[in-house]
């Protein structure tokens, strides 16, 4: 028998009828031979709602309390449908993180798994149950609970597809695969038949939101076949595989836009060994994501600008550092810009083709869209710009590069 792991996203379980619909979809894999673990999220809007409460009683909530709270998300939406599965004659049982054994380190709202042990879902797929887990929560070697990030059920499902040596990972959400932008924003996208983990990576760590960045990681670590469909059709979906001959054919193989992100610069920063260390060294104690980061040498040599993108969400902790370290620095001192919007262009095919900054930067250029910043990657290029000018920055590339046709491999 193959095993097979089903995630299940809010919008997917948002109800009782689509509880019972992702339950006939196990239950369906399962009579066709698999053994079936489901990992599932919180219902709908529980968690947006759960940190609404959370800020209504605490200006600034502690994140271990965090922590505790939103799990409670996910055990509400595993017990549900472990009853819809019992509901239609079948056996399953909903496991936790602590229960699954999945062990986290301690670091509250963004967690890194360090190891999955197999042993309670064996024991329970042996007795020809559908196992059922909860997604985007852990626990520490302390036993405390610990959760792996917005979004994170996808790692958690890839996890535990790798250590089970899943023959498949199918990611159930409300949209029927990946596609060539976000379709809100650019009606003529396209959906991707099929795309390589590398150009996945880039695509979610740069604002594609269907699938969460470290899933993807863990996908081409471990090389588990990973497919993104709809919960609502029976699609084929978008197939995410190691780049395949052919792949390289299309350039340029999606855009994304990734907005709500600040600018920081620190300016007069001492131009010596050990300053820019010292900068991102605090920023990652305080488990700050950092973006883009860009340095200037002023022309006598002596001083240096450093300056880096994340998230608008980060900068009151990133203002605390600021402060900080500009005190110690006499000349230093720091300015923020935002809101602040990047597009960005992904393809395989850039390592084996030229001319597509000339195109991204002429097509924005047309549009009358100023560049704040570029960044680029072998397969990436990425350009800031005011955050009322991402939309139609996404827009106009999209049609530059006409993404929205038929590609050979797809």
């Amino acid at each position: 028998m193959g095993l097979v792991v089903q995630k299940f996203g809010g919008t997917s379980v948002a109800d009782a009828e689509r509880i019972h619909r992702a339950a006939r979809r196990a239950i369906r894999a399962q009579l066709d031979g698999n053994r079936v673990v489901m990992v599932i999220s919180a219902m709908g809007q529980t968690t947006d709602q759960l940190i609404a409460l959370a800020h209504q009683v605490s200006k600034n909530p502690p994140k271990r309390e965090l922590d505790v709270l939103l799990t409670t998300g996910e055990q509400v939406s595993i017990a549900l449908m472990a009853m819809a599965i019992a509901e239609s004659g079948e056996k399953a049982i909903s496991l936790t993180a602590g229960q699954v054994g999945l062990v986290t380190d301690s670091t509250h709202a963004r967690a890194r798994i360090r190891r999955i042990n197999r042993e309670r879902i064996e024991k329970e797929l042996a007795e020809d149950k559908i196992v059922i887990c909860a997604g985007f929560q852990g626990i520490d070697e302390g036993g405390e609970l610990t959760t792996l990030g917005r979004g994170a059920s996808d790692t958690t499902a890839v996890a535990l597809a790798a250590v089970l040596e899943a023959e498949a990972c199918e990611i159930y959400t409300d949209v029927d695969g990946i596609y060539t932008a976000d379709p809100r924003i650019v009606p003529q996208a396209r959906k991707i038949d099929c795309i390589s983990y590398d150009e996945m990576l880039e695509m979610a760590s740069l604002g594609a939101g269907v699938m969460h960045s470290r899933a993807v990681e863990f996908g081409k670590k471990y090389g588990v076949p990973i497919r993104v469909r709809s919960s609502l059709t029976d699609t084929a979906g978008t197939e995410i595989v190691a780049s395949t001959p052919g792949m390289e054919d299309v350039v340029v193989r999606g855009a994304t836009l990734k907005e709500d992100l600040a600018t920081i610069v620190f300016t007069d920063v001492p131009n010596e060994p050990g300053a820019a260390a010292r900068i991102f060294s605090e920023l990652a104690t305080r488990d700050i994501i950092i973006d883009d980061i860009m340095q200037t040498i002023h022309r006598d040599g002596r001083l240096a600008n450093i300056g880096f993108t994340s998230e608008a969400g980060d900068l009151p902790a990133i203002r605390a550092v600021a402060d900080q370290l500009v005190e110690s620095w006499p000349s230093a001192q720091y300015e923020v810009s935002e809101p602040i919007s990047k597009v960005s262009v992904i393809g395989i095919g850039m390592r084996s083709h030229s001319g597509v900054a000339r195109k991204m930067f002429a097509t924005l250029a047309a549009g009358s869209i100023n560049i704040e910043n570029i960044s680029t990657s072998e397969i990436v290029i990425s350009c800031m710009v005011r955050a009322g000018d991402g939309q139609k920055a996404l827009q106009l590339l999209h049609a530059a590069f006409e993404l929205d046709r038929e590609s050979p491999s797809d």
